[in-house]
């Protein structure tokens, strides 16, 4: 069993994104200007959820950069490098769930 890699076409209704390439979407229509501290961030991304797995499991994005250690974003992409590891973190923990492993083997 595979996964379909990345395609920058996502016009294809079988693409899904989630993570970083959802992330990258909310920053560019949010007015964050960078260095940004956290605060800034989460009032400018407001109360938006950000799915983390192909399954549509999704967290706040106020709760993932609450669980970042740093306070003060250079850039953008630092930003998102600060968040992978949060992303990764809860789609394994969801994978790894009973639940999860059903998901998996349910080829839909």
């Amino acid at each position: 069993m595979g996964v379909r890699p990345p395609s920058s076409d996502t016009s294809d209704p079988d693409a899904i994104e989630f993570g970083i390439a959802v992330l990258d979407d909310v920053l560019t229509d949010a007015s964050v200007s960078f260095p940004a501290d956290r605060e800034t961030v989460v009032q400018a991304i407001g109360d938006q959820s950000v799915p983390y797995d192909a399954s549509g499991n999704s967290i706040r994005l106020a709760d993932a950069v609450a669980e970042v250690d740093t306070d003060r974003f250079e850039s953008a992409q630092a930003l998102k490098n600060d968040l992978y590891p949060v992303f990764e973190k809860r789609r394994q923990s969801t994978s790894n769930s009973i639940l999860g492993q059903l998901r998996a083997l349910v080829p839909f």
